[in-house]
């Protein structure tokens, strides 16, 4: 195998090798000068359990610790038993507004770039830095206050939409696509620039951080907390061979702290500026310029105005853009699909940008019409790698049980699959080929035969139809979008005036007054006006999706607020456990009609009468063996005698042990009078295997009916398992003819 460091420039002993490391991911920069003495402040309001508690809420137990590995785990169980512990340990900081050494030290895990053809340098390594798990639980704390005291003082951009509570990269696109298409409505050409910041967090600078606070009226006691944060840190580089000697550094915002993220966004927020017909909108430090003019060119132009601008306000801060990362689109209507394309670069810093064919900005993939097959056709190859690396984990006898399959399929494959699908709808023939993946897994998940009828499988894993899924994530993408402060989300912000929602603020920058005067099919959609033919496709997106919460709206005068904690209070406003019960409401009809289309809309055949349902059964928590025949038998596509393969249509169904009557799940668990002895002992007390039966609720009675599988063979495949008629008097075993029944294990319905 090959050694991690084989050689690295200038490095022939640990030491040099540690140095060599850490002047890469740690360059030298100017010192940050102390305050020389620590004085109390007394504007700093006192710490509260509350405030504690809210910060261990939000940390996972299974967090890797830092230098002193302690686990979260640790500080919840202390804090569970004596509250007064953390925040006597925690007050005087923040009284003090200052944060020791002992805190600001860390462990530095370097690993290997994956794929890179050398590591003989430094740039083929990254770092993953492991902070002490009780600074971050001050972290957090001191985060929450900054940030209701920058919202409060307008310090951060309503155009930010990263790392900050209630938003997401969805938001971010929506709003870029909304704008998009609302600067193509009077027939203007749109283009837009993509930005990625240079080593963000690391070229945050101290004392320009603590001057935009304070200038920007963030009380005294936050500003010192944040100055000492950032000033004489160390790392422990671990790695192979390391000496591990900790080492000054000089990092900016340290990576991997709760509130690193947040001072970058105030770091950077004077960055934002408006643009007339045109938008700036960020995530974190990716940054979007979006302009329109009568031409491409007339946006090139723009553009290399704009980006002049942006770069002396970076230039000021003491951070630039990566050049590399740079990419440039010319965005067209479906109507333009089949007109020339324009080709117009853009030269930034001496270098030439082409507009690209598909871009990747936030993890979604735009192509200039905003197709939607460039998108899913991606996230398509990366799920169908992902289902490739677990498959192996349950095979068709054996593995993990299908509850915990189902768990891989939501928790891994779905959010692989399904993202970006909030915003892009896949055409009819991507539908398809998404659908023939997702019943792959589907089948995986059950054990169940491909001749199953379409329909079952998705029934019998509790993994909803692709269109269902899609158009539920949809729902509650936007039903998120219609509850947020409007002046804190960007695409709330896009809504027509006529939404009923509790603000009436709208986004100051929106180019929706340029499509007033258009003719009908371009106006914006009026609230609760009735769908338009041709479909919502040429409206504005924000206005399209808004439309979806119609059905789930009714009895509503106004749509509730989450999140309002965030804004400035208002008397106005519900109370909060009002809106939030109201919220948690809607989430509900919305799930609802996802179930009521999934049994309109994909019937199963009339022998199979098991509703939908989107948590997992209790019986899959058994073997995969013994849970598949199950399923199989349910389903109907077994080696159940009545349950023949299509190529044998015609075969016998009689039950081939008393060949009395077709060997149905009902006749093989109820009535075969060969399976009486093993039936008596075990399944005495079952007399129905329908879909209200109390057995596929019962967590006894799905023991004893694996082990009577087990025992009788039934549903076992015939070579495997060849059926036999047993003498008279049997003696009773728990043991199969042949072969154990496969282990498995039963999971508690608060499991599933």
């Amino acid at each position: 195998m090959q050694p991690r460091f084989p050689s690295l420039p200038g490095a022939e002993t640990r030491q040099q090798m540690n140095s060599v490391l850490l002047e890469h991911f740690f360059p030298p920069k100017e010192p940050f000068s102390p305050p020389p003495m620590l004085r109390p402040n007394k504007s700093a309001p006192p710490l509260t359990t509350g405030e504690i508690d809210a910060a261990l809420s939000k940390c996972f137990p299974t967090s890797a610790p830092g230098p002193d590995g302690i686990p979260y785990s640790t500080w919840k169980q202390v804090n569970k038993i004596n509250p007064s512990i953390l925040l006597n340990i925690l007050s005087p900081l923040v009284l003090l507004g200052y944060h020791p050494a002992s805190l600001k030290s860390s462990n530095g895990v370097v690993l290997d770039k994956p794929g890179k053809p050398s590591y003989e340098s430094p740039s083929s390594f990254r770092i993953i830095v492991l902070i002490r798990t009780v600074s971050k639980v001050l972290e957090r704390t001191i985060a929450a206050c900054l940030l209701a005291a920058a919202r409060l003082r307008g310090l951060l951009h309503p155009n930010q939409c990263g790392s900050l509570p209630g938003l997401s990269t969805y938001d971010a696109c929506l709003t870029l696509a909304n704008e998009v298409r609302t600067l193509q409505r009077p027939r203007f050409k749109v283009s837009s620039l993509f930005l990625d910041i240079k080593a963000g967090f690391d070229n945050v600078d101290n004392n320009t951080l603590a001057r935009i606070l304070r200038e920007g009226g963030i009380p005294s006691y936050l500003v010192s907390w944040v100055s000492s944060f950032l000033g004489e840190r160390s790392c422990t580089l671990i790695f192979q061979w390391a000496p591990g000697t900790p080492a000054p550094v000089n990092v900016g915002a340290p990576q991997g702290s709760p509130i690193s993220a947040l001072l970058f966004l105030l770091y950077v927020a004077p960055l934002h500026f408006g643009i007339p017909r045109g938008l700036m909108i960020s995530y974190v430090d990716d940054f979007a310029l979006t302009v329109a003019s009568l031409s491409y060119r007339g946006n090139i132009r723009r553009l290399q105005e704009l980006f002049d601008k942006l770069q002396r306000k970076a230039s000021r801060l003491g951070v630039s853009f990566s050049v590399a990362k740079t990419e440039l689109i010319h965005w067209r209507t479906p109507s333009q699909r089949h007109s020339p394309k324009c080709i117009a670069p853009i030269q930034i810093r001496g270098e030439l940008f082409h507009p690209g064919s598909s871009i990747r900005w936030l993890r979604y993939w735009f192509t200039p019409a905003l197709d939607p097959a460039a998108h899913f056709s991606r996230r398509l190859a990366l799920a169908q790698g992902a289902f490739a690396h677990i498959r192996h984990l349950s095979t068709t006898g054996a593995g993990l049980p299908p509850y915990l399959c189902h768990r891989l399929a939501t928790s891994l494959v779905a959010p692989t699959l399904f993202y970006g699908a909030d915003l892009f709808t896949p055409s009819v023939g991507t539908t398809a080929c998404l659908d023939t993946f997702w019943r792959q897994v589907q089948m995986w998940t059950t054990n169940c035969f491909s001749a199953t009828p379409t329909g079952i499988p998705s029934v019998e894993s509790c993994l909803p139809p692709i269109s269902l899924m899609i158009a539920h994530r949809q729902r509650l993408a936007v039903l998120r979008i219609v509850c947020s402060p409007p002046s804190l989300n960007p695409a709330t912000a896009c809504l027509h005036p006529s939404f009923p929602s509790l603000s009436i603020h709208r986004a100051p920058d929106s180019s929706r007054a340029i499509t007033r005067g258009l003719s009908s099919v371009y106006l914006p959609l009026q609230w609760k006006t009735p769908r338009p033919v041709p479909p919502i496709r040429n409206h504005l997106p924000v206005d399209a999706v808004a439309h979806r919460t119609i059905p789930f709206t009714l009895g509503l005068s106004r749509m509730p607020m989450i999140n309002s904690h965030l804004v400035c209070p208002t008397p106005v406003l519900p109370p909060q456990s009002m809106m939030d019960s109201t919220y948690s409401a809607l989430k509900n009809r919305i799930r609802e009609k996802l179930l009521a289309e999934w049994a309109s809309l994909f019937p199963t055949p009339g022998y199979y009468l098991h509703p939908p349902a989107l948590q997992p059964r209790p019986f899959m928590g058994l073997g995969k063996f013994v849970a598949g025949r199950i399923h199989q038998m349910r389903a109907g596509k077994s080696y159940l005698a009545a349950h023949p393969p299509w190529r044998s249509p015609d075969a016998d169904t009689s039950c081939p042990r008393c060949g009395l009557e077709p060997e149905t799940f009902e006749h093989a668990i109820l009535s075969c009078p060969t399976r009486q002895h093993s039936r008596t002992r075990l399944l005495h007390s079952v007399s129905d295997v329908g879909p209200e039966a109390p057995l596929w609720s019962s967590l006894p009675l799905l023991k004893r009916l694996a082990t009577y599988i087990g025992v009788t063979s039934t549903g076992f495949p015939p070579t495997m398992f060849p059926p036999t008629t047993p003498p008279s008097s049997p003696p009773f075993s728990l043991s199969p003819p042949r072969l154990p029944p496969p282990a498995f294990r039963v999971f508690s319905l608060a499991e599933v």
